[in-house]
């Protein structure tokens, strides 16, 4: 019984030894991709930025001379201040588009469940698709939108996309109406967590829907809520697709932000080094603004 019980226990601690080498075997497909598209580009991009180098040409190490050059060119602080612009209109817009249709689609009925769909829809269609039919909404002279401005009586509506004051408010709002909808079902998750119980004692002590909306719905939210802005944040950052297909960054770099101006750098221009320290600029840009709303979030957010 013994030399039976020694025996078992030999196999067990063989094959629990064995069983650290089969997980790597079976996790080495996606060890060696993020390896190779992950790990390595992130660690080429920061040795590139350090470095002049024109795609065709050898590397040429030249130190922070593209940090310095970014940090003193007026173009590049355009670029930052029309990515501070986005952002500012973005991350509020976003957030409280999706908090208004989270909580109008917080309740029982079945048509909910439609208009949850019909709004969670634009986030995961092509953004090209998107562009195209919001290039001819903003048409100046056959859109849907100036056509509706000129039956309210204004004379002369924006040129939205050829116009430098609103071509960026353009590419923002729709962004906005393309990405509240997968805001919106992260907000209803949060708000389906709420007790009605909660609700229910407050109305009893009298209090109205705003009421009930501010110092019940929000609180009880505010994790929901920061996680929501924290992806805002990084989201607005991350505006390609919509300014490529929509506005091209013109007219006249009026609409170009911090993502496109590095695709136009790395890929136009083929200035992959000054492309590689704008990239890790913005990597830093985005992480010192999450420190700070983590070190902010103690504040207005209800553990």
């Amino acid at each position: 019984m013994a030399l039976f019980l020694s025996a078992e226990g030999t196999l067990m601690s063989s094959r629990a030894r064995s069983i650290p080498w089969l997980a790597l075997l079976f996790l080495s497909p996606t060890l060696v991709g993020l390896a190779v598209f992950r790990i390595v580009p992130i660690v080429w991009a920061f040795a590139l930025s350090f470095t002049r180098w024109q795609i065709f040409d050898k590397p040429r190490w030249v130190g922070f001379d593209n940090y310095l050059h970014i940090l003193t060119s007026p173009s590049a602080a355009k670029v930052f201040l029309n990515t501070a612009w986005f952002a500012a209109i973005y991350v509020p817009g976003s957030i409280v588009l999706a908090l208004v249709l989270a909580v109008l689609l917080n309740n029982g009925l079945r048509i909910s469940a439609f208009f949850r769909g019909a709004f969670f829809l634009p986030y995961i269609t092509a953004t090209v698709a998107v562009a195209l039919v919001w290039k001819w909404i903003f048409s100046t002279k056959f859109g849907i939108l100036n056509n509706l401005l000129a039956w309210f009586g204004v004379s002369e509506p924006p040129a939205w996309l050829a116009d430098p004051m609103w071509s960026l408010p353009a590419v923002a709002i729709v962004a906005i109406w393309k990405d509240s909808g997968f805001f919106m079902l992260m907000l209803l998750a949060g708000l389906q967590t709420i007790d009605p119980i909660i609700y229910e004692a407050a109305r009893i002590d009298g209090a109205g829907r705003l009421r009930q909306f501010f110092e019940i719905t929000v609180p009880l939210l505010s994790r929901s809520l920061f996680f929501v802005l924290i992806l805002a944040v990084i989201r607005s950052t991350q505006t390609f697709e919509l300014t490529y297909s929509l506005t091209g960054g013109g007219p006249n770099g009026a609409s170009t932000t911090l993502a496109f101006f590095i695709y136009e750098n790395a890929f136009v221009h083929f200035q992959m080094g000054y492309a590689s320290a704008l990239a890790y600029l913005l990597c830093f840009a985005v992480g010192l603004v999450t420190l700070i709303n983590f070190y902010v979030r103690k504040r207005w957010v209800h553990e």
